[in-house]
């Protein structure tokens, strides 16, 4: 049927004629009539019509005899289609799954939209019920808001039970509680001639303009039995053994062998009141000329038209939208007279009389009466009313045969299956879905698969289980699990997976099983008189579907993961019991957990075995494509099990991938590792499987390499928790477990096997890590996604150069812990210059990769690492010398120069510091520290044998103003008070430096003088920069006590008395400005003495402050005290000198004499100091502060300082 059936219309009273087979009719306008006074709305809609187009109906002559067939009779016409299609009218046999035909057709309506799919005959026989003493007998299955109502035809179900002992079980109970004595009753003569008169009568009433003509009469008898065994065979229609299974899943319903074909003539949607159906219909209609549509009876003139006849009538018009009714009468078969009646007018005929009001209450209480009831969804009802009875029950046919040995013996499982199923693909297909309807297709699908024997039906449980796998957005972020969607389900369009049966409501006097005959214990409900039913709203549907179908709220990510790994598993288990050759594959022990590791240790982990195994990787992964590769299990290729595995793999794969990314997040590195194997191993088996790989699919193995690389990283940065991570990893759940032995079907997982280990070695873990992103840039590339997925391209890159930094550094730091023990004098080992080589090549490619993306920060840091690099080798030549008279070496020059090299590359590849201001920073530190190094061993161990001094003494001035230039004094951060330190340290070497010439060096005056300009400027800047740091007293004290000294160097080469007292009063007062260096230095004592006290007060045992309290190197403060006081003493005694002859010789000078005055007394004070001999530092230092505040002070203190 096909497409064909979506496309329809409405067809209206003048309607033009009917498409050809296959074609949507016109659409037309629902009709709304007003019937006696009371309306009743109809509407109906055409979804689909095979009918020929409309033919005008021949009026008969009187006195044609209808016994004789016609010239045309069960022949094909182009007016009537296929022969047969309307050869017994409306009367004919509705098929026991003729709903689920045409709800296989019109899925989308299904569970939604539609609130009853039927036969018109059903929908009739429904409606005639108060009116009629007929048995009723009927199917009722509910999908969603949809009630699927059929025929059941018991006797023809009790013939089949006799033939195959199917439905033995139903017998038992039809006759043990409904009919002791049932037996097939056998239809009157008078029923086969009444069908073979009116198949004639439609014949002759197609015939057109041609004449009636009898055929001959030997044929009459032949054609009547041949009516008579078509229309048996109709009655007789074909009953599906109860696990027949389908031989396609294929939306097409017509290659189903079920007998679930949709062969209505017409699908109409009508809408009658509020009630919503989707019918079918097969009444022939006919039109042309002064009536376009009219449908035609034939009826018995003796035989007065009664209710049910009116009803009849009337109900086919409406459901057909045909707005008038042609009755031909015939007495004994001859044609009398005609008679046109309108449809509104069929109410009021006479002996025919019925309220529609009435019909509208029936159905609104029959359909309320059922959806209250039926209430589970997949369960066969059985509406059953016996012949002359009132009394209507409703069974619970699915209940009943679960209570025999085999629960499968009801053949309306498959249908409902399927249905459910379908109807849950058509919801999964529907792009703009809303995630509200998850909870829906998640019930469908888990009924659908509760129906379903896992050993008969495995492709639909293994379909259904891969659905529900579906239903779960792995990569969704955590905050929308709960919020997209509302726990409850939308009323009417939700369903209940597991829902219990409402109490009994005696509320309107409407159903109950308490007082009737002993069979109602078994009925679900009971209508205790069919005249209930045309009470209004007698009936309501009491039935609230509870909040059991909305869709689970997983509160993380492990547990939505661990529902998909059920149904995956779930869905594994049904594709490997379906594969026949299973008894040849060697018997699993589900229980037996798989061993996590499948290489022997003996064949090693090394990066030489590591190598080999990620080429034999890459050498498989480049010729997938030209492998056929095939199932050990036995798949066929092509099989919906090859395809459905795949699938589940993949689907697994995936899950695992997410609980790995979660795990790692967590920090929980050893299941993390456990669960990318997992997916490795997965995707192992998935390309073992498939020939043809998708570019999602590689990119995903890519994402999940990548992945895998992380993890091995963070296991090698956290080896503390090794232990751990090693119990993480062992772990497996049964479900797992199972998993996996699915998978061995089918390869042996050890593809990815090099990826997955955990190693204990540090060194194997960063191996596997840049391994694993090489493998994953190697995809890339080779399959052309680089272009495709420039972002991971990106990730993948950065990765790698990442990595390589990391085991760069690892291999620096290991040859810096061998050069730490190595013995002093002893030269460079091999093994130090291949860990040299070896982290040299690794940052060299690190380098490449982010160049090759453009990062330049990254870049900047690799090459900051590479100029370390170039300073490790550089300290190993300097430790090698150990030489007590050594020099500066050229080797340690050449490393230098090289690590300066790397680190102005840094800083070209920054460009400018608003790239990355930290980086930016880090390098002109390391670039500063690098000149500063080499121009102190330079200075400190000066190349005599190879330089001249003055040579040696430029390098040392250039280096140390490029060092002063790189050293960012002004920019605050926590590094300024190291850049501070470092222009102070620089500015006191050169002062000593160009001191140390003036000292050393005679000759040309002018040098001599610009050295002397140079040592101010130079002791000058330190003492600016010392001063700024509060934790630096010895270093201020230790220049300043130098620039002393080059006062006294300078007094010494002075020959008047007035240049040498200047000079003199200048190097008094730089010892006066150490009276701040002091303060902080009794500052420090000071507290350190107080924490002594405190702490044998409370007698506690504790280190001695000064070597955890303090930061004052008391060795350092004891020797420059001694200095101090010494230079002092001799200051102020060539003062003293110095003052009294120039007294003597030039007389008074109340300043000079003031000075002479408080020079003495200071160092009559200092020299009574000096005989203290137990004086401890702190007393020492106070001391000190007392003389330099003399000092400071005139004539006018002698008195204080006197007390």
């Amino acid at each position: 049927m096909g497409d064909s059936r979506e496309a329809g219309g409405e067809a209206g009273a003048g309607a033009s004629p009917s498409p050809l087979k296959g074609e949507p009719e016109e659409p037309k306008q629902g009709s709304v009539l007003f019937l006696g006074g009371n309306e009743v709305k109809s509407r109906a809609v055409v979804k689909y019509s095979s009918a020929p187009p409309q033919a005008a109906f021949a009026r008969l002559q009187e006195k044609t005899d209808l016994k004789l067939p016609p010239a045309n009779w069960l022949r094909e016409s182009a007016k009537l289609g296929a022969a047969g299609a309307t050869i017994l009218g409306n009367s004919k046999k509705s098929k026991p799954f003729s709903s689920f035909g045409m709800a296989y057709d019109f899925i989308d309506s299904i569970g939604n939209d539609v609130d009853v799919v039927s036969d018109s005959e059903n929908i009739k026989k429904l409606l005639k019920i108060p009116y009629s003493k007929s048995h009723v007998s009927m199917a009722v299955h509910r999908i969603g808001r949809t009630l699927l109502l059929d025929d059941l035809d018991i006797q023809e179900l009790f013939m089949r039970s006799s033939q195959t002992g199917d439905w033995t079980w139903l017998k038992e109970f039809y006759q043990r509680l409904i009919d002791q004595k049932w037996q097939r009753k056998k239809k009157s003569k008078e029923h086969w001639y009444q069908k073979a008169i009116l198949s004639k009568f439609l014949y002759y009433s197609i015939n057109g303009d041609e004449a009636a003509q009898p055929v001959p009469t030997s044929e009459e008898q032949h054609q009547e039995e041949t009516t008579e065994d078509e229309t048996d065979e109709a009655g007789r229609v074909s009953w599906p053994a109860p696990f027949e299974m389908p031989s396609s899943l294929s939306e097409d319903a017509s290659t189903s062998n079920q007998g679930l074909k949709n062969d209505f003539v017409r699908n109409i949607l009508w809408t009658f009141e509020d009630i919503h159906m989707l019918v079918g219909s097969n009444m022939p209609i006919f039109g042309g000329g002064r009536y376009p549509a009219v449908s035609l009876r034939l009826r018995d003139n003796n035989k007065p038209i009664n209710v049910l006849t009116g009803i009849d009538y009337w109900l086919d018009n409406l459901i057909c939208n045909v707005p008038e009714l042609v009755m031909c009468f015939h007495v004994n078969g001859i044609v009398q007279k005609y008679e046109m009646i309108k449809t509104e007018d069929i109410p009021n005929l006479e002996n025919s009389n019925f309220s529609t009001k009435v019909i509208k209450d029936i159905a609104q209480n029959i359909l309320s009466f059922l959806k209250s009831n039926c209430t589970k969804e997949g369960h066969t009802y059985w509406l059953f009313k016996a012949s002359g009875s009132d009394i209507v029950k409703l069974y619970d046919l699915t209940t009943l045969c679960e209570e025999t040995e085999d629960k499968y013996q009801n053949p309306f499982t498959m249908p409902v299956a399927i249905l459910l199923y379908k109807v849950a693909c058509n919801m999964m297909l529907k792009k703009n879905q809303n995630r509200k309807h998850y909870g829906t297709i998640r019930t469908l699908l888990l009924n659908c698969v509760k129906l379903l024997d896992k050993g008969r039906h495995p492709q639909i449980i293994a379909s259904a289980n891969y659905m529900l796998s579906e239903l779960f957005q792995l990569d969704e972020p955590k905050k929308e699990e709960g919020g997209e969607f509302p726990l409850n389900g939308n009323s009417d369009e939700s369903y209940s997976e597991e829902e219990e049966e409402m109490p009994d409501s005696d509320e309107n006097g409407s159903y109950s099983t308490n007082s009737d005959p002993p069979d109602d214990n078994k009925a679900v409900a009971v209508i205790k008189s069919v005249g209930e039913l045309s009470v209004p709203e007698k009936y309501k549907s009491t039935h609230q579907i509870r909040p059991s179908c909305a869709f689970p709220v997983c509160h993380d990510t492990e547990e939505r993961c661990r529902l998909v790994l059920n149904y995956v598993l779930e869905g594994l288990k049904s594709v490997d019991s379906s594969i026949k050759k299973e008894g040849d594959l060697p018997a699993a022990d589900p229980n037996t957990p798989i061993p996590l590791k499948y290489e022997d240790e003996s064949t090693g982990v090394g990066p030489e075995c590591l190598e080999k195994q990620m080429a034999l990787f890459l050498d498989k992964m480049g010729s997938f494509q030209e492998v056929k590769n095939s199932s050990q299990s036995g798949m066929i290729p092509g099989s919906w099990q090859y395809k459905m595995k795949l699938q589940l793999i993949l689907k697994s794969s995936k899950a695992y991938y997410v609980l790995s990314d979660a795990a790692v997040s967590l920090q929980k590195y050893g299941r993390a590792l456990r669960y990318i194997k997992l997916a490795l191993q997965c995707h192992d088996t998935y390309c073992c499987l498939c020939t043809n790989m998708l570019s999602e699919v590689l990119l995903f193995l890519c994402q999940s390499l990548t992945l895998c690389g992380d993890i091995q990283l963070m296991l090698a940065q956290n080896a503390s928790n090794r232990a751990a991570y090693l119990e993480e990893y062992n772990y497996q759940t049964k479900e797992d477990q199972e998993i996996l032995h699915s998978l061995h079907r089918e390869s042996g997982c050890q593809v990815f096997s090099w990826a997955t280990d955990l190693s204990t070695d540090l060194e194997c873990q960063l191996s596997i890590s840049c391994k694993c992103y090489e493998a994953a840039n190697e995809i890339l590339l080779f399959s052309n996604l680089r272009g495709m997925n420039p972002e991971q391209y990106m990730q993948v890159v950065k990765r790698m150069g990442n990595i390589q930094n990391e085991i760069g550094v690892f291999y620096m730091n290991q040859a810096a812990a061998l050069q730490s023990e190595r013995v002093e004098n002893k030269t460079v080992s091999a093994a130090e210059q291949q860990l040299w080589r070896k982290s040299f090549s690794f940052f060299e490619k690190g380098i490449q990769n982010f160049e090759s993306i453009d990062d330049a920060t990254n870049s900047a840091l690799l090459l900051c690492n590479m100029g370390r690099l170039m300073r490790i080798c550089a300290h190993a030549h300097c430790a090698a010398g150990g030489d007590f008279k050594r020099e500066f070496s050229p080797e340690e020059a050449l490393y230098y120069n090289k690590a300066i090299d790397y680190y102005l590359k840094a800083l070209r590849s920054l460009g400018k510091r608003e790239i990355h201001a930290a980086v930016w920073d880090s390098v002109n530190w390391e670039l500063s520290t690098t000149y500063f190094t080499m121009a102190t061993l330079l200075q400190d161990y000066a190349p005599l044998s190879r330089k001249a001094q003055e040579q040696i003494e430029k390098e040392v001035s250039e280096s140390m103003m490029k060092s002063l230039k790189y050293c960012d004094v002004d920019t605050v951060s926590a590094r300024q008070p190291l850049c501070q330190y470092r222009a102070a340290t620089v500015h006191h070497r050169l002062a000593s430096m160009y001191h140390s010439c003036l000292r050393n060096q005679v000759g040309d005056e002018h040098q001599r003088k610009q050295h002397r300009v140079l040592v101010d400027l130079h002791y000058s800047k330190a003492v600016k920069f010392f001063q700024l740091l509060k934790d630096a007293p010895c270093e201020l004290l230790r220049v300043q006590l130098e620039r002393v000294a080059f006062a006294e160097f300078q007094m010494a080469s002075q020959n008047s008395t007035v240049g040498k007292l200047k000079t003199l009063s200048g190097a008094l007062d730089i010892m006066i400005q150490t009276q701040s260096v002091f303060q902080l230095i009794r500052k420090e004592l000071a507290a350190e003495h107080e924490q002594r006290l405190e702490d044998d007060k409370n007698k506690l045992e504790r280190m001695p402050v000064e070597d955890s309290s303090t930061c004052l190197n008391k060795e350092e403060v004891l020797k420059l005290l001694g200095i101090f006081e010494s230079r002092l003493s001799f200051l102020l005694l060539q003062s003293i000198k110095l003052l009294t002859s120039t007294k003597k010789k030039a007389g008074a000078n109340s300043e000079e004499d003031e000075n002479l005055k408080t020079n003495k007394y200071v160092y009559s004070l200092l020299l009574r100091s000096a005989t203290k001999k137990n004086l401890t530092l702190l007393e020492r230092t106070e001391t000190i502060l007392n003389l330099l505040q003399h000092l400071t002070q005139d004539n006018e203190g002698h008195a204080l300082g006197d007390q």
